[in-house]
């Protein structure tokens, strides 16, 4: 039964001698099963936990055997971002995660410039109450982003266990994506490597750049698909590091930016004067990066079972493979 004050009764634990001298925290969060390590010291420290009645504030406290602690989860506050009616591309959903497919021009989270109109606001308006949120906050965990006019595949975590779990996966490079690009000029070899620790430009603190000093290790794994005019590359790139604006620093680095990449593509390059006109107009009038987050694969955090989603590029990329080749073509591009 919940209290006047909206805090669920408290949860009563009790500790059996194999959990004896463990710390606090970590017991409490194991036995409770839905709440993390990092939120179970949050509420021991606000007061929320007690030990055979007396208030226990010290994660690190060892366990006693025998005794009995209770646990005061207080209700999910709203966070900052508003709940809005933004329709989304829902691809798999249940009570641990989310999987969407992000169209190009909505900004992942509320920021200075972009405080509404985000992907979390369309979240907060989907799931509404249902959402269990993170760290004592109505809100969904986002554990990795796209860039605004980069198109594809996201997962969501909708509770603290999930978000731990992904943003772990993350960080050992477990998760599996590849994304679709439309590079200027034929990469040499056309399969292989780009390394190169990505940082700020220390000349433009608005761009990423590759740099000596300084900056992250980043490593991206690409392929050709085809090759378009002998002027641009149809490329598959699967990401061994997340690290900002990857792609499109490391194809612009090796001379090869991207279609349309309004940061790192800062002239016409030399490959244009061999593109007819038709291709010339639709690949310099295309108003975003050509990249597509087109696969997305990981361990389900809860059932420990493989996820695998896949998605065609969108229907302005599709449009742009069009005019440029003046074939029609599907959602998979031609492999070569």
């Amino acid at each position: 039964m919940d209290r006047p004050d909206g805090i669920v009764a408290p949860l009563a634990l009790s500790a059996s001698p194999e959990h004896a001298g463990e710390r606090t925290d970590r017991f409490l969060a194991g036995a409770i099963g839905t709440t993390s390590r990092s939120r179970v010291k949050a509420l021991m420290q606000a007061g929320h936990v007690r030990r055979d009645g007396i208030v226990l504030r010290d994660p690190a406290d060892p366990v006693r055997a025998g005794a009995t602690y209770s646990v005061e989860i207080p209700p999910a506050v709203a966070a900052d971002p508003q709940a809005e009616a933004i329709a989304l591309d829902i691809l798999f959903e249940d009570d641990s995660l989310i999987v969407l497919d992000k169209p190009a021009g909505l900004v992942v989270h509320p920021a200075p410039g972009n405080q509404d109109g985000t992907l979390v606001n369309a979240l907060l308006g989907h799931c509404g109450d249902t959402l269990p949120g993170i760290g004592g906050e109505r809100r969904p965990g986002i554990v990795h982003r796209l860039d605004k006019d980069t198109s594809g595949l996201m997962v969501v975590a909708k509770t603290e266990l999930a978000l731990a779990a992904l943003s772990a996966d993350f960080a050992a490079r477990r998760i599996e994506r590849s994304y679709l690009a439309l590079c200027w000029g034929l990469p040499s070899p056309p399969d292989g490597t780009i390394e190169g620790a990505i940082g700020r430009d220390p000349r433009d603190r608005k761009r990423m750049a590759v740099v000596t000093h300084g900056g992250k290790w980043a490593l991206t794994h690409y392929r050709t698909l085809q090759v378009l005019h002998a002027s641009l590359s149809l490329i598959d790139c699967r990401l061994a590091t997340g690290r900002t604006h990857q792609i499109r620093v490391h194809l612009a680095q090796n001379g090869h930016p991207l279609v349309g990449d309004p940061v790192y593509l800062r002239r016409t390059p030399a490959a244009a004067r061999k593109l007819p006109e038709h291709a010339l107009l639709a690949a310099l009038g295309f108003p975003r990066q050509a990249l597509h987050a087109r696969s997305l694969g990981f361990i389900h955090p809860a059932t420990q079972q493989a996820m695998q989603f896949d998605s065609g590029p969108p229907p302005d990329f599709s449009a742009l493979l069009e005019n440029i080749t003046g074939i029609s073509r599907g959602t998979e591009p031609a492999s070569t």
